[in-house]
């Protein structure tokens, strides 16, 4: 890992909501010392606006936001990054690319929030939920005294955060 700042990629399949939040969430509550990404890897070209709404509201600059391939971040000239965090189960069971550097690799699984069907009121109330559960596993990631463990006590960490998520959730 990097001295100054720990990259992380958070990965879903359509790089449209629950990956972006998580991206927005990593940036603002990791304080500078974190650096996130997201990819997918099908995404489906565009952020959804409720995910936009959601990052927003916590002061995230979200003009840079895009929905991208996560083959960006396999190239030689990329970011190398010290996790990968998938964020849905489909994105968790395909065969990633391999990654430059060998990073700690976890799952954080959470329902589609775009998955919604309602009204604007009903969608906008999943996300929020969503966006609060993710915001639940960053905050638990971010405040771990990185520089004092191993690879190896990190990673049981980033694993019993996606464990107890999905605990919590179903």
């Amino acid at each position: 890992m990097s001295e100054n700042m720990v990259k992380v990629l958070i990965l879903c399949t359509g790089n449209s909501a629950r990956s972006i939040m998580a991206e927005a969430l990593f940036n603002i509550l990791g304080q500078g010392r974190f650096k996130a990404y997201s990819a997918g890897s099908h995404p489906n070209g565009k952020v959804n606006p409720y995910a936009i709404e959601q990052v927003a509201a916590i002061g995230y600059d979200t003009s840079a936001l895009r929905s991208k391939s996560w083959d960006e971040f396999a190239q030689a000239d990329a970011p190398q990054m010290d996790f990968i965090i998938t964020v849905c189960d489909n994105a968790a069971g395909e065969l990633c690319p391999v990654w430059p550097g060998q990073p700690i690799a976890a799952h954080w699984g959470f329902e589609d929030p775009a998955a919604v069907q309602g009204t604007d009121a009903e969608k906008r109330a999943a996300f929020k939920r969503i966006f609060q559960q993710i915001e639940s596993c960053v905050a638990q990631l971010v405040a771990l005294p990185l520089s004092q463990l191993g690879p190896d006590a990190i990673r049981q960490h980033m694993q019993a955060i996606g464990q107890k998520q999905q605990e919590q959730t179903s």
